[in-house]
């Protein structure tokens, strides 16, 4: 709330750049060239610049719970994309698992009066779990590199491009003058960020594209309680049962079991 949203991001992910560039010096670590170099700037282009742009923006407007109940839908979005460039095939399921989250994100933002939350803030939050999705497969095809090696070179490409969006706008640069929001830009440098990411990279470099983005599932739980607890923002009924049906649709396009064909019975010799 003390920054304003790109510098905000730009701030925290300028200093995330600098422990990992650090992090690859002290290991030695050999940077990518020709193919595998565009390929991690496209992502950190995807992940760090365009989804956090979008999610700090957002994030200004609606609160984290409805932010992280949106973003549920990334391990529904996310099979699609990879179905669109052939990396995967789409199981029907997921189409309809999409659709009933729709209607738990329409359920939990449209009250009898209209919308309860702001259009913009929620278009943007979901055009970046499109951009999420699609940084979880490019992170997919660049998984075999060194996480501290893909970070590094996404954060170096991608910080500086939030730090020209924000002279753009005009935004104040300003430091942290809080203590919290000292302690919460320092969080998110270490943890929220060379923590985070290089987990992330671990898991999907043993994991499918679509199986990485199921830890999106867990979001609404984990941010609506601490959100709760931390910030005393109060837990209501319609955003509780929305964040349910978002589940509820996300386990059964990703999770549910899928039904087997039945067995034909195999002929058996003749006169038997």
């Amino acid at each position: 709330q003390e920054l304003e949203p790109f510098w905000g991001a730009g701030l925290r992910f300028t200093g995330a750049a600098i422990i990992f560039v650090a992090l690859t010096l002290t290991l030695r670590l050999e940077w990518p060239r020709g193919r595998l170099l565009l390929l991690t700037a496209a992502y950190g282009i995807v992940s760090f610049t365009l989804s956090y742009a979008l999610m700090y923006w957002a994030l200004v407007q609606v609160t984290a719970g409805i932010a992280a109940v949106v973003l549920a839908i990334v391990p529904l979005v996310t099979p699609m994309l990879a179905s669109v460039q052939r990396l995967e095939s789409l199981d029907r399921r997921a189409v309809i698992g999409a659709l009933v989250a729709l209607g738990g994100i329409v359920w939990m933002t449209v009250g009898p009066e209209g919308l309860v939350l702001p259009l913009s803030g929620l278009v943007a939050i979901l055009i970046a779990a499109v951009t999420v999705a699609q940084g979880v497969i490019l992170g997919k095809r660049v998984s075999g590199n060194h996480p501290a090696m893909t970070n590094a070179v996404g954060l170096v490409v991608g910080a500086p491009l939030l730090l020209i969006l924000s002279t753009i706008v005009g935004e104040s640069w300003i430091l942290p003058g809080s203590t919290a929001s000292l302690w919460s830009v320092l969080y998110l440098m270490t943890v929220g960020s060379v923590g985070l990411f290089v987990l992330f990279l671990l898991v999907v470099r043993r994991w499918t594209a679509s199986a990485t983005a199921y830890a999106f599932v867990l979001f609404p739980v984990v941010t609506m309680l601490l959100e709760a607890w931390l910030a005393d923002v109060p837990l209501t009924l319609r955003g509780v049962t929305g964040a349910l049906v978002v589940m509820a649709g996300v386990w059964l396009g990703a999770f549910a079991p899928k039904r087997r064909p039945a067995a034909v019975p195999t002929p058996g010799p003749a006169g038997s």
